[in-house]
């Protein structure tokens, strides 16, 4: 089978989507043929081969707030060759082309996390456009029953919703003993709104807790000027981009990990599972999608009300004083990514999807 997948980039660009889009990739290595269509940064179209895998990536021609222009995508849709056409939501540009390309490839849509605008602007402008793809669409998979559940856009199509939580290989992220621990609390991710490293700052205040955060993102500044203001330039250290070899090293020697996302924009937290192969206790937020069914509350780690930086706080001190605590939440989290979320399932899982999509012609049950 031909599997065309059509995502926003791929990496080396980073995101949370492109690093899923790499890893379905991979795992499905020996099941199908696997090629992608994404933007390019640049103006340049390009065509190349990452890690065995085909790789479009569409010249752009600017930005229009957060969604890249890629004119050719209509194009490159209509002559699209494949047994499979998986769409990676949210993406407005590939939804919009593919409205106006209409290519003749059985579709499946591969819904990441919803879109998180006010009503009305989504009512508008959004949902038109997704109409098209979504009324072909065979299959709508996610990473989570939550995100099923709680994904107001797929209300619809709950007869076609797949479940295809994602998967890692433990292995790297394997140590962590007690005695490689050292007293700081662990954030890694873009630093963008959804994400609260701000309440994270305001729960530290106060506290002579020590916190990493990694990553970059456009509020980075604004919360270096936070931390200062909070005076926190003494416990807080923002370290920027780190390679993978550095971020398994703060995953493996942390006490805690956070994870103090917002809104629902965190439809899963993959960096959870990393925190969980390291046997680390993670701290996540209540929002409604997958988080809190990834870090299970009081089991592989603690859940608290989103946006509360008093709540965070008080968990983080009850965390920061008890290593018996975070050895038994640590443990627990291994067994869970070891059990639940490994490369094998995934493929298992991958595999089971492939072969439906393969022979069922129109709307099979849910899978």
């Amino acid at each position: 089978m031909r599997v065309l997948h059509v995502g926003k980039f791929y990496p080396p660009h980073h995101g949370g989507m492109e690093r899923v889009l790499e890893t379905l990739c991979r795992v499905s290595r020996g099941l199908v043929e696997s090629r992608v269509l994404v933007a390019n940064a640049s103006r340049e179209t390009v065509e190349e081969e990452v890690a065995g895998v085909h790789v479009t990536r569409i010249g752009t021609a600017g930005a229009v707030g957060s969604v890249h222009v890629a004119p050719g995508f209509v194009a490159a849709l209509r002559r699209a060759d494949a047994d499979l056409m998986i769409l990676h939501e949210p993406n407005p540009w590939a939804l919009l082309s593919y409205s106006l390309a209409r290519p003749r490839v059985p579709l499946a849509i591969w819904y990441h996390a919803d879109v998180v605008r006010p009503a009305l602007q989504y009512a508008l402008f959004y949902a038109p456009i997704a109409r098209a793809a979504y009324t072909r669409a065979r299959r709508f998979v996610v990473s989570s029953p939550a995100l099923a559940a709680n994904a107001t856009a797929l209300t619809r199509y709950q007869d076609r919703v797949c479940v295809i939580p994602f998967g890692i290989d433990p292995a790297p992220w394997r140590g962590g003993t007690p005695d490689e621990r050292e007293p700081f609390v662990f954030f890694a991710g873009r630093h963008v709104p959804y994400k609260g490293i701000d309440v994270l700052l305001r729960a530290l205040a106060g506290t002579t807790i020590r916190a990493v955060l990694a990553g970059d993102g456009p509020r980075r500044a604004a919360w270096e000027q936070l931390s200062r203001d909070l005076g926190l330039s003494g416990q807080v250290t923002f370290t920027g981009d780190v390679p993978d070899v550095e971020l398994r090293r703060l995953m493996r020697t942390c006490s805690v990990f956070v994870l103090p996302s917002v809104t629902r924009a965190e439809a899963f937290g993959y960096v959870q599972l990393e925190a969980m192969a390291a046997s680390t206790p993670v701290v996540s937020t209540d929002v409604p999608s997958g988080v809190s069914w990834v870090n299970e509350n009081g089991r592989t780690g603690i859940v608290v009300r989103a946006g509360d930086p008093g709540a965070l706080r008080e968990v983080l001190l009850r965390l920061m004083s008890d290593a018996g605590l975070r050895a038994r939440l640590g443990a627990a989290g291994r067994a869970r990514v070891e059990t639940e979320f490994t490369f094998e399932r995934l493929r298992e899982r991958l595999r089971a999807f492939y072969e439906e999509m393969a022979v069922v012609p129109s709307f099979p049950s849910a899978c």
